[in-house]
């Protein structure tokens, strides 16, 4: 097995305080890899970063289309997000509108991330619920397939039609047979990948087109609905909201758990996957970030750049005392 490469350190004055190691891979729409850092053929869980995968069979049934949803709700399907209003309150009226209510979703309930969120919920007094969970816009998704289907209640469930329909969604674009899954933070299972078949599946949805089959279309939808909302896909603050902006929504990107990374690039028609080993997400911030400069989805020059890129490190003081920055020979 191929070991895992430096990408990114971490400096403290004169001393280098931490590296942190990863897998990549960069795809074409054909699957050949155009550049890889460690090992292609690492076996694990993208976590979060299927999401878009994960949705496929919601467009694909015609799920999607037969209960009105738009580009806002399929961001919201892909997303990770805050639990802020602005998702919460879809989320609720996406439940209402298939005769659901919060009772009905699987993923258990979550404090929000967004901080006002968590204060109105402190100053009333009430607990954080399941649509605060940062994946309620996914398990809505599953609902409305499930639905559509007409299948049962319990659609977490990995012999339920809506997993088993994911799993061939996650197979067929990975162009591998995934080697089995693990249960995620809200309780539904993460299918396990290469690095080569994640960056395969991204660099499918990189090429794909409204208009040249069902899967490419549905693929361009959810490719395009996270580029245009990534207010919807993470929130204020959040890297992937934060650079998909800096990028003019021209390019989707998609955190999971572990610091695991995506990259779906459009015009340049590449796709990317990422993992940092140790499982630190500002290092996974500043790695994918250095792809996308690499590959010019992303501006240097650009300020939102800068905050990943030689990212100052400053203390409670706001003196500066060090620089996050990739390590040498990466990219």
């Amino acid at each position: 097995m191929v070991q895992p490469v430096p990408m990114v350190e971490i400096w403290r004055g004169d001393f280098l305080e931490n590296t942190h190691h990863g897998h990549a891979v960069v795809c074409d729409p054909s699957g050949a890899i155009v550049e890889s850092w460690g090992d292609p053929n690492a076996v694990i869980l993208p976590r979060s970063s299927s999401k878009m995968l994960q949705a496929l069979p919601l467009i694909e049934s015609g799920a999607a289309d037969a209960h009105g949803l738009t580009d806002q709700h399929l961001a919201l399907a892909c997303a990770s997000h805050n639990g802020a209003d602005i998702h919460t309150s879809m989320v609720r009226d996406w439940l209402s509108a298939l005769g659901l209510g919060e009772d009905d979703l699987r993923c258990g309930p979550q404090e929000p991330a967004d901080i006002p969120a968590r204060n109105a919920l402190i100053r009333c007094g009430d607990p954080a619920c399941q649509v605060h969970n940062n994946c309620s816009g996914k398990h809505s998704g599953f609902l409305t397939l499930s639905r559509h289907l007409g299948a049962g209640p319990e659609y977490i469930d990995p012999d339920h039609p809506v997993q088993k329909a994911v799993r061939d969604a996650v197979e067929e674009t990975t162009n591998e047979t995934s080697p089995g899954y693990a249960i995620d933070g809200c309780s539904a299972p993460n299918f396990a990948s290469t690095m080569h078949g994640m960056a395969r599946a991204m660099a499918f949805f990189a090429a794909a087109r409204e208009g040249q089959g069902t899967r490419a279309t549905a693929a361009a939808r959810l490719r395009d609905a996270m580029a245009k909302h990534p207010e919807y896909v993470a929130g204020e603050g959040r890297a992937c909201t934060r650079l998909m902006r800096a990028m003019d929504h021209k390019v989707a990107i998609k955190t999971g758990a572990e610091a695991y990374f995506i990259a779906i690039l459009p015009e340049q028609e590449l796709g990317i996957a990422l993992k940092i080993t140790d499982g630190t997400t500002r290092a996974a911030e500043a790695a994918i970030a250095s792809l996308l400069v690499r590959h010019g989805a992303l501006d240097p020059d650009h300020p939102t750049a800068k905050d990943y890129i030689d990212a100052p490190i400053t203390n409670r003081r706001d003196i500066l005392c060090g620089v996050m920055k990739p390590a040498a020979g990466f990219p």
